[in-house]
């Protein structure tokens, strides 16, 4: 264990604990996040190693996988339309956004677009670097946007949604067949794998949800995580949240901190609208559906839908087939923009 990640964890147990011992929503998760963030701002070394990551976010997969049964179907036709509101919401949010920030921020056309993309900061700054985008300012207001969505949410849920009866149950379920176990996890690897090689975004939890739903439906392997496995996946997600500020400092924070939370309230406001139309089309809690629509990242949003109970897989597939969408379609906006501001300057 490097010196780096052991200090991540002396830091977040206690942060976690005085987080929970002050009733903060998600403690396990904003606790260290916030500890690790101001530390690694300041210039501490801190690392996440991709392995615990990984294996962290293979657990939550399996753990979301438990949601995912036979009802889930019946109500998949509905998510056709689901997932054409989140086609509208993004070709809007990068539009309106991308302006706003060209205007206000003094961003570059390309930069302003990667910028302004509800989520997906790992494969956009891939896309960025190939147009020779300004990477810095692309990952810095990603991550700014990401720390007030995932520091914001839990609260305005926590506050408007009922969250008395919604307890992950301390019950672990005997007489498990470990062997399922072991099958869930070889399929989940295998699929992971497959993901990964097919660039299918989020392979780590796209890959176990799969194998996990697929497995629990046919009843080939059916295991249960128990509940607070969940609270040391959150540790090691929202210490990996605050690692990602390694490279940055409080200067070049704050120098775009103004114009990540404007450009942050755009994209809340425009996944407000996206959920209450959505809202029109398909029976699903409210809260369901602005976490579907939610700016931040898919493993961050899961968990919080996890915590509070709000259909995770359903938030999971949208968050999915987002990054999808970015991918594909960010980069035909970008063509589009580009071409016309070129003809209009001739």
């Amino acid at each position: 264990m490097s010196k780096e990640f052991a200090l991540v964890i002396i830091v977040s147990i206690p942060a976690a604990i005085v987080a929970s011992y002050f009733n903060i929503p998600l403690a396990w998760f904003l606790g260290p996040m916030l500890i690790t963030s101001i530390i690694s701002l300041a210039g501490i070394k801190t690392k996440m190693p991709k392995l615990i990551l990984s294996t962290v976010l293979i657990l939550l997969g399996l753990y979301i996988g438990n949601y995912v049964d036979k009802n889930l179907f019946s109500q998949m036709h509905q998510w056709a339309w689901t997932s054409l509101i989140m086609l509208a919401y993004i070709i809007i949010s990068v539009l309106l956004v991308s302006k706003y920030l060209q205007k206000f921020s003094g961003y570059g056309e390309k930069t302003s677009i990667f910028s302004a993309a509800p989520g997906a900061l790992g494969p956009l700054l891939i896309l960025a670097e190939d147009e020779k985008s300004d990477l810095s300012q692309v990952a810095t207001s990603h991550l700014i946007r990401l720390i007030i969505i995932i520091t914001v949410f839990p609260f305005i849920v926590n506050s408007f949604h009922d969250t008395e009866n919604i307890k992950l149950a301390d019950v672990i379920v005997e007489n498990q067949n470990i062997s399922h176990l072991l099958i869930l996890i070889a399929l989940s690897i295998v699929l992971i794998i497959l993901f990964d090689k097919l660039k299918i975004p989020a392979a780590l939890l796209s890959g176990t949800l799969i194998a996990s739903g697929f497995l629990q439906i046919t009843e080939i392997a059916s295991y249960k995580l128990p509940p607070n496995i969940i609270d040391y996946c959150l540790l090691i997600l929202g210490s990996s949240v605050g690692c990602r500020f390694a490279d940055k400092t409080f200067n070049e924070v704050a120098k775009n901190a103004l114009h990540s939370f404007v450009a942050t309230f755009f994209l809340v406001i425009l996944g407000l609208v996206a959920a209450f139309v959505a809202g029109l089309v398909i029976e699903k809690n409210f809260f369901t559906l602005l976490l579907s629509y939610c700016p931040g990242g898919i493993y961050e949003v899961a968990v919080i839908a996890i915590f509070f109970d709000l259909d995770p897989e359903f938030v999971s597939f949208h968050h999915i087939i987002r990054l999808l969408m970015i991918l594909f379609f960010v980069p035909i906006i970008l063509r589009f923009v580009t071409k016309k501001s070129s003809s209009n300057s001739q």
